[in-house]
Formats: C-alpha cells, sequence, structure tokens
C-alpha cells in the first residue's frame, strides 16, 4: 500500500466534506419518492381531487423535511390558484333562414357557455373556413357573429393550426360563439369529448367566447343544405389562401345553460432564505398534477398515474432541496411545485402574475419536466437555448459534472409547452436542462406511447439513470447560481 503525504490526505479529506463532493443522487432515491406520487394512492394528481390534497401534502412534508421554509404569500406552503370547470347542462336552440325555420335531423351539438346562462336571438352565422387566412389573421366579419370554424386547419401558419390559437384569434376578432365543425375523419367526437371533458381553466387569464360549441359535419350539412346552400361548394371555397368567409344568410336562437364549477387548487412554495439580502433569487419549478382517472369505466386501468410526467421531476425537486437546504447559500433559493400544467400551463401562469417576489428579482428559473426517459451517459439539452445569457454558464457546470453537450437548438421545439414558457414571456429568464430533451427520437417514443395514458406507471424498467444525473447537475446548477462570487448578476441591483 503506497503511503500518503498527511497534508495531502487531509486536503482529500476537505474535499470529501466539501458540498461539491457530496453524495450522487441515486436512482432508488428517485423511485422512492416516484413509487408514492405515482401510486394508485394519489389518483392521478388531478387538480381539485382528493389526489390533490395528497400530492400537496406530501410534498409540503418533504420539504419542511429537508429544511426549506413555507413561502406562499400567505406564509404557508400553499399558495391558492382560483381555477374553473364548465359542465354541459341543458340547451335548446333553433335556426332560421329568410324567416323559415329550419329542420334538422342530426343531433349532433354540443354548446357550452362563458356563464352559467347563455341566451340570444337572431345571431347571424358566418362560416369561416379555418378561422383565418394563410397569413395566420381573421379575414372573415365575425363582430357579433357566431363563427362557424372547420376543426382540420388549411392554409394557415403553423401557430394558427391548433383550434386554440384560431378560436382566440376569431374571439379577439369579437366572435360572440365560436362552433367548430368536426370532419368524417372522427373530429366530432374528438371535439365531442373535450367538450364534455369539463377542462380546468384559469378563469382570470382565459380567452373565452360567450358561446363554444362543436357540431359535427352530417349536422351542418343538414343546416346549409335546408338554407338552400351547398356544403361541398363553402368547404371549396374554403380552400381560398385570402378566404375572407361567407354570411350563411341563417340566425340561430340559443338557450344554454352550463354548470359551473369554481375551486381553488395549490402551487406549493418553499424556499431557502440566502444570507445576502437583494442579490436575487434562483427558482426551481415543476408541474404536480396530472390526468387523474382518465380512462373510462370498465376499463383495466382508470387512472393516468404520470409516472415519468411528472411524478419524476417532483421527485427531482425534491432530492434538489434536500441537498441545496444542507448549507447556507449567498441568493434566496425558491422551489415551486405548480398545479394545472396539462392544462395549459395555469399554475405557473398564476405564479407569474402574482408572484411571491419580484420577478426581476429571478435571476434564472430552470423547470423540471418529464426526467425519467433518458439512460446514463446522455447529453444534456437545453430547452430555451438562445432565449437567454447563461447558455454557456450552464454548460460549463454541466462540462464540471462529466456531461458532454447537444448543441443544438433542436429542443427548442418544446419551449412552450412547458411551465418555464409562462416567466419567459414575463421577461425572466426560463430554461429547462437535462437529458430527455437532448434525444428527441428517444423522447417521441414516449410521448407516442405511455404519455398520458394508464400506462405511465413506476415500473422495473423505468428509467431512471439519466434522471439521477440530471439531478446532480440541479443540485450543482444551485450551487453555482446562489454563488454571487461564482456568478454575478445584472439583476437585483448588482
Amino acid at each position: 500500500m503506497r503511503l500518503v503525504h498527511s497534508s495531502i490526505f487531509l486536503g482529500l479529506v476537505a474535499l470529501a466534506a466539501s458540498p461539491s463532493f457530496s453524495k450522487a443522487v441515486t436512482e432508488a432515491d428517485l423511485r422512492d419518492h416516484i413509487e408514492i406520487l405515482a401510486s394508485d394512492e394519489f389518483e392521478g394528481r388531478k387538480p381539485g381531487t382528493a389526489g390533490e390534497a395528497k400530492t400537496v401534502k406530501y410534498i409540503a412534508e418533504a420539504w419542511a423535511k429537508a429544511g426549506l421554509k413555507p413561502a406562499a404569500a400567505d406564509g404557508s406552503w400553499f399558495d391558492p390558484v382560483p381555477l374553473i370547470q364548465r359542465g354541459q347542462g341543458s340547451s335548446t336552440y333553433a335556426f332560421t333562414a329568410k324567416g323559415r325555420k329550419l329542420r334538422i335531423v342530426s343531433d349532433d351539438i354540443v354548446l357550452i357557455g362563458k356563464q352559467a346562462d347563455y341566451a340570444r336571438s337572431n345571431l347571424p352565422l358566418m362560416f369561416t373556413g379555418s378561422g383565418v387566412t394563410a397569413n395566420g389573421q381573421v379575414a372573415a366579419d365575425v363582430k357579433g357573429k357566431a363563427a362557424i370554424v372547420l376543426f382540420e386547419a388549411e392554409n394557415v401558419p403553423d401557430n394558427m393550426k391548433s383550434p386554440r390559437a384560431r378560436r382566440e384569434a376569431l374571439i379577439a376578432a369579437g366572435a360572440e360563439a365560436v362552433i367548430f365543425v368536426g370532419d368524417s375523419q372522427g373530429n366530432w367526437l374528438t371535439l365531442r369529448r373535450q367538450l364534455l371533458s369539463r377542462p380546468i381553466a384559469l378563469e382570470a387569464r382565459e380567452k373565452r367566447a360567450a358561446l363554444e360549441g362543436a357540431i359535427s359535419t352530417e349536422f351542418v350539412v343538414g343546416l346549409v343544405t335546408a338554407a338552400g346552400q351547398d356544403w361541398d361548394t363553402l368547404r371549396a371555397n374554403a380552400k381560398q389562401a385570402d378566404y375572407a368567409g361567407e354570411a350563411l344568410s341563417i340566425d340561430a336562437d340559443f338557450e344554454v345553460k352550463t354548470d359551473l364549477y369554481r375551486f381553488n387548487s395549490s402551487n406549493v412554495i418553499g424556499k431557502i432564505a440566502g444570507r445576502k439580502k437583494n442579490s436575487g433569487a434562483l427558482l426551481f419549478m415543476g408541474h404536480w398534477d396530472h390526468l387523474g382517472i382518465c380512462a373510462p369505466e370498465g376499463a383495466p386501468d382508470r387512472i393516468c398515474n404520470g409516472a415519468v410526467d411528472n411524478a419524476s421531476g417532483i421527485a427531482m425537486m425534491n432530492e434538489v432541496a434536500e441537498a441545496l437546504a444542507k448549507k447556507k447559500h449567498d441568493r434566496d433559493i425558491y422551489f415551486l411545485a405548480t398545479t394545472a400544467e396539462e392544462s395549459g400551463l395555469l399554475g405557473a401562469y398564476a405564479f407569474a402574475d402574482k408572484p411571491v417576489l419580484p420577478l426581476d428579482q429571478i435571476i434564472l428559473s430552470l423547470n423540471v419536466d418529464t426526467i425519467a426517459i433518458a439512460p446514463r451517459g446522455s447529453k444534456v439539452a437545453i430547452i430555451g437555448r438562445g432565449t437567454t445569457p447563461l447558455d454557456a454558464v450552464v454548460e460549463t457546470v454541466a462540462k464540471k459534472t462529466g456531461r458532454a453537450i447537444e448543441e443544438s437548438n433542436d429542443a427548442n421545439a418544446f419551449i412552450q409547452r412547458q411551465d418555464g414558457w409562462a416567466l419567459a414571456q414575463k421577461g425572466v429568464p426560463a430554461l429547462m436542462v437535462g437529458g430527455s430533451f437532448a434525444d428527441l427520437n428517444l423522447l417521441q417514443k414516449f410521448l407516442g406511447s405511455d404519455y398520458h395514458g394508464p400506462n405511465d406507471e413506476l415500473t422495473d424498467s423505468t428509467e431512471l439513470g439519466g434522471a439521477a444525473e440530471d439531478t446532480d447537475l440541479h443540485i450543482a446548477l444551485g450551487r453555482h447560481f446562489a454563488d454571487t462570487r461564482k456568478y454575478k448578476s445584472k439583476k437585483a441591483g448588482e
């Protein structure tokens, strides 16, 4: 055995005791959290359910045990997020053309109001094709009218292909009602299911018409035919790039009652207080919610447990919190577990609108989502690459932990699909960093199979190797950005 000089030995002991050389997070550490969060007992962690209550309690207790302090606006762990769901009530409708009542054989129509009661007579119907033109603008005169919109998008920009984007554009142009037409490819069933699923919304931010709904192709064909028009001709006209819509010369009478359910969900917020006041803050964030009981009665497995999406991310945050809370840092470090990400980043938007600290004090927000995909040794990708001046800093820290860098911008395809987007729109430097988005083929394999289904469960084959390495990386990033000597920010008056 070779002897080691005493001074060298003491130096090695000091390094071993240093926080920079702390024990690596293991796959078992992450598995312990995921096993609980993605268990059937938590019922898929849907906001507003018993599963939410168990989830936020678990997170708060884990953070308290780690040494964090509650940091919600009222001094607790839980920041309320007011949400709303709308369900189909009763509805009556009638259509007239030139004073003549039209008889429609089909009853394939679903109508949902913005408020509990909606009533309107003589509402003109305007066929808008896809809703917007090739330049993304609403050309049809829809103000004060009911816009009839094709579900499938033709000759529209990529950012307007989603029904949501076109619906919001029509609302902004003054449409009183927006009614989508499901085509013969099965979109009617998709539309109907979406409207009847009681989707969750953040009422303070939603852009919604006074009346929204869906009809089948059979319904609209019967409607326009009864009014003396030809549906095939209307569809052919709508294929024109500069299509400006056509008045159907049909008026509608609607009386719609909608079931409204308002409730408070919760963001969970914790904090590690820094030593230096007014030096800014680092924010870790990730969503705790998933889809709850998602399969119909009689299905062999009805629960969407969300093990990868995003029990894995919360597991990482718990381990990062425990590691970083073991010592003091210069800057404050906040941890934010958001609600209703699956419904459109709602918890993140609620935080961005009413933050518990000034947003210009946040030097960096690191979002954590869907991390249990990549194996050990995966490259590190950055979602948000090129949107902040921090890429080089993140890459330097990653390389010090032994990670290679994915230098492409391919991962930015997901930039608007994750919670950090809500903060980025407010000017906060916001990134996602890790291995799951470095290999998009591997990611797409998950998105095309277990994603948002009952099979997203924790199993013996769930890949946690890359997740463990990503957790160590985030601990390293936390230590770096929370140290005013290592990272000097222009924010927070520095």
